[in-house]
């Protein structure tokens, strides 16, 4: 199993991670319980031992199933999940406050059915609580056991007025980053360095376009999020140029017998060493294909050939 170890912290986690947003039950069409447990229980049974969640995934939903499914094996899990995110009557905000994180924290390890949470990440700023205060309440929960470390989601290097201090007190941060999204690189790369961090990469199969499951004409019901336009992977232009990524990945599928979706994950992993792909997955059959990314490495030519593919118009030409 490929690990690292997670930047300022002991955590020695799998590169593969699995994201817990399909444990919410809500907007990624149908999904099980039974068959999420039986996943995250397939997964720990082969080493993956790192699993994502956030306290806002199904209202709550996804950490009482991840905490089902690790109940009983808890010492060969990590655990992560997020806070800063709420939602009351209807209505979703961002909260960092100290009294809020006092309050998520309790609520995640009552979910979660443990006593400690491995890594704590704020899910995003809210754009008022100064982040030393943050910090502050952070380091008591590290100081009362209730979480190792935490970690940041969702920065970028706008940011970095704010957090330039703090190298060294975060683990970790989390971006959306894949061969369909890759306008986060230049932050990933410089953030990773400046604040000392791992980075992890959520959308890492591009909500699914990267899998190869699907072409011009799907179509998705209304309770799936990518019926949205917003969900861009899957409208427009933007469909077309995943799609053309698709194509290339199939050519290289065929010759190196990996499915489409080990290779879009083996590129992150190659391309951003010592990072971590979060990859959602709703059943077994989804996980084995997924993992199927570890273990081996893409060679210059498939780098090449996926970098060309992805990239934007100055990238192709040298600018």
């Amino acid at each position: 199993m490929e690990k690292v170890v997670l930047r300022n912290s002991d955590l020695s986690v799998s590169r593969f991670c699995m994201g817990g947003c399909p444990m919410g039950g809500y907007g990624w069409g149908r999904v099980s319980k039974s068959e999420l447990v039986a996943a995250v229980k397939k997964a720990l049974e082969i080493g993956i031992n790192f699993f994502d969640s956030a306290d806002v995934y199904g209202l709550g939903e996804a950490e009482k199933t991840l905490g089902e499914a690790v109940n009983g094996n808890r010492q060969q899990a990590i655990i992560a999940t997020k806070f800063g995110v709420r939602v009351e009557n209807g209505h979703t905000f961002f909260d960092n406050s100290p009294k809020w994180i006092t309050q998520a924290v309790e609520n995640s390890l009552r979910r979660l059915q443990t006593d400690y949470i491995d890594l704590y990440q704020i899910h995003y700023r809210d754009g008022k609580t100064p982040i030393n205060e943050v910090i502050y309440c952070l380091e008591r929960l590290k100081e009362k056991g209730c979480i190792r470390y935490y970690g940041l989601s969702n920065i970028h290097m706008k940011d970095m007025a704010e957090l330039a201090s703090l190298s060294g007190k975060f683990v970790s941060f989390q971006d959306e980053y894949s061969l369909a999204c890759r306008k986060n690189e230049s932050d990933m790369f410089k953030l990773a360095e400046l604040l000392e961090l791992t980075p992890l990469t959520w959308g890492s199969l591009g909500q699914g376009i990267l899998t190869g499951k699907y072409d011009e004409k799907a179509i998705f019901r209304a309770d799936d999020r990518r019926s949205r336009e917003n969900y861009v992977n899957f409208h427009g232009e933007r469909l077309l140029k995943n799609l053309a990524i698709v194509a290339e990945m199939r050519k290289i599928s065929a010759e190196i017998n990996k499915s489409v979706a080990a290779i879009a994950i083996r590129w992150i992993l190659d391309y951003l060493p010592h990072s971590v792909v979060l990859v959602g997955t709703k059943n077994v059959p989804q996980l084995l294909a997924n993992v199927g990314a570890l273990g081996w490495q893409l060679n210059d030519d498939y780098k090449r050939r996926l970098e060309f593919v992805s990239g934007d118009e100055k990238m192709k030409h040298g600018g």
